[in-house]
């Protein structure tokens, strides 16, 4: 969470949901700091999350590289004291925010201290251990794009996800053979 907005607070806040624009989930967040600061308002809005996870994945030159990606796009979790009307007006009045996930909009549900735990675990343990980007599935059709077998179709058979890579049954000669390519070198067909 080191990227993410803390302010200071004495009471105990709750966590909450809020849709918010996809792919603008940086912005309104940087939006909404910026009024708590302006309005000195830091002990009733505590924390402004964006939960994200480190995800590893193979670049067409065949380099692996460590990307982060949303968990919740269209999302962000605010830890907050929703006895403050201010600041709930903060919050739904900020450009590109929907609303708070709940079925009454004018009182948020909180998350569940058990659900928002496992959403913090999520994201710490994907910052210590990215996890693979797996883009291929076994039974799935594919063509090879380079090398020897190119332009060959076949079956995928086994995915290796920590190297980036899979067995692929081809059928060459009349008969059925497994080769083992990275995925930058198939496309799904």
């Amino acid at each position: 969470m080191d990227e993410d907005e803390e302010f200071e607070s004495e009471r105990v806040p709750t966590w909450y949901a809020l849709k918010v624009q996809p792919e603008r989930e940086e912005r309104i967040k940087n939006l909404i700091a910026e009024k708590i600061r302006n309005k000195g308002m830091g002990d009733v809005i505590r924390t402004i999350l964006i939960p994200t996870e480190s995800v590893s994945e193979v670049r067409k030159d065949g380099k692996k590289r460590v990307v982060d990606q949303k968990t919740y796009p269209g999302y962000l979790f605010i830890e907050m004291d929703m006895d403050n009307d201010d600041a709930w007006y903060i919050i739904t009045e900020t450009a590109g925010v929907s609303g708070f996930v709940s079925a009454d909009p004018r009182k948020p549900q909180p998350l569940p201290d058990d659900e928002m735990d496992r959403i913090l675990k999520v994201i710490d343990d994907g910052k210590e251990r990215p996890k693979p980007k797996v883009e291929f599935e076994a039974g799935e059709q594919v063509r090879i794009k380079e090398g020897p077998f190119g332009s060959y179709e076949g079956v995928v058979e086994e995915v290796y996800p920590d190297r980036g890579q899979l067995k692929v049954n081809v059928f060459i000669f009349g008969r059925s053979t497994p080769v083992e390519l990275g995925y930058h070198q198939v496309e799904r067909v």
